[in-house]
């Protein structure tokens, strides 16, 4: 089924200005930029729910293959095609990565550290911020593995550069959003620059998406992974 509402199926809108408006789910009202034509709202804490199943997965996964992970989790009932769960999921599955291919961290507080940061950028800042969660999860993935903190100097180098490098590849594909395509760049993003600047080697396996059935915005063969291309 092609996701759209999480009401009602129906297409979504983006307004140019927030408006106060009420979840359908848990009835808080906030402020917010999108909702679907019928009008129906879901905040950010409902449409993520069931997603600190993440970490369960995370701490008996063994692989060092970030995208091997991050398919588990967008296989999980929480995961829809788009939505900011992909803003915790990116850096979730390369730190379990990073430590199964050597990375000394301690797991368990890295995962819950980078929920609690990633949770905290909303849906749709691809488009409103000019900087896709998806990419920002990268940086803060380097960020959790470098300790770096605003008065930090090569951390707070190298986790702006991880989000940097990320961006740029979201960007030179272009829009409309895809928070499964732009994930995908980001963890590719990550594999090489941990290498370079760590040390450490995760697996980089080949990508073909097998998610563009659900994607009203799928923008075919544009995409690096789409099937046509392999």
């Amino acid at each position: 089924m092609r996701e759209e509402c999480l009401i009602c199926r129906a297409p979504l809108e983006y307004l140019e200005h927030g408006e106060l408006m009420e979840c359908a789910i848990c009835h808080k009202t906030e402020n917010s930029k999108s909702r679907c034509i019928r009008g129906h709202y879901v905040c950010n804490e409902c449409h993520t729910a069931g997603m600190d199943a993440i970490i369960g997965l995370c701490l008996a996964e063994a692989s060092k293959d970030p995208v091997a992970i991050m398919e588990k989790m967008m296989a999980m009932p929480f995961c829809h095609m788009h939505g900011p769960e992909h803003h915790v999921m990116v850096g979730a599955a390369l730190l379990t990565a990073y430590k199964n291919a050597g990375g000394d961290i301690n797991l368990e507080g890295s995962l819950r550290e980078m929920m609690d940061r990633g949770k905290r950028v909303p849906g749709g800042a691809c488009g409103f911020w000019g900087a896709c969660g998806a990419g920002i999860s990268s940086g803060m993935f380097i960020s959790i593995i470098s300790k770096s903190t605003p008065l930090a100097e090569e951390p707070f180098a190298l986790s702006h550069r991880m989000t940097a490098k990320s961006l740029e590849a979201i960007g030179g594909i272009g829009g409309p959003r895809c928070c499964k395509r732009d994930s995908y760049l980001s963890l590719l993003s990550a594999i090489d620059f941990v290498k370079e600047h760590f040390g450490i080697e995760m697996v980089r396996s080949e990508i073909i998406c097998s998610h563009s059935h659900q994607n009203n915005q799928c923008i075919g063969k544009r995409c690096p992974f789409s099937k046509v291309n392999h």
